[in-house]
């Protein structure tokens, strides 16, 4: 959802959530407080977190909120839409919520501390685009993953 006011975000958070539970509605399906708990959290979040990052976060909120209903919860998100799976090669599942987002946004993943930063660019997307077109070929979709290695002294998990 990126950089926005404080003001914005609840509008975007109020956004996403209505969209959620329109979607709902059309695959026949109910709301929960729990449910509800745990994808107003993953928009508010709004970052790539992993199924106990947000567990951590919803139990701050609803002590009894157990893993399998965050888990079923954003196996659901992703299956209506609002989130898509990724695997940054550290053995663990993080959920990107891309309501009212580019889903085609790339990732830069410090191999050290494992921030993941999204970025698009646009002289990099075009750039792309006519690489392809001079192979004769449209892109589709595309997925950058770049990983590099942190610059920050103070990364505590820098290797030294």
């Amino acid at each position: 959802m990126g950089e926005a006011s404080e003001q914005e975000r609840a509008q975007q958070v109020g956004e996403a959530m209505d969209a959620f539970y329109e979607r709902l509605q059309e695959e026949g399906l109910k709301s929960t407080k729990q449910r509800d708990v745990i994808v107003e959290r993953f928009f508010i979040l709004d970052k790539h977190i992993s199924a106990d990052e947000l567990l951590e976060d919803v139990r701050n909120h609803q002590p009894r909120i157990g893993y399998a209903t965050v888990y079923r919860t954003l196996k659901l998100l992703v299956e209506l839409g609002f989130a898509i799976p990724k695997d940054f090669g550290d053995g663990q599942t993080r959920y990107d919520p891309i309501h009212n987002q580019d889903p085609q946004h790339d990732h830069l993943i410090c191999i050290d501390c494992r921030k993941i930063i999204e970025f698009n660019d646009e002289e990099l997307n075009e750039r792309i685009k006519a690489i392809v077109a001079d192979m004769s070929y449209t892109v589709r979709r595309k997925k950058i993953e770049l990983y590099a290695e942190c610059t920050d002294e103070k990364c505590p998990n820098k290797q030294g």
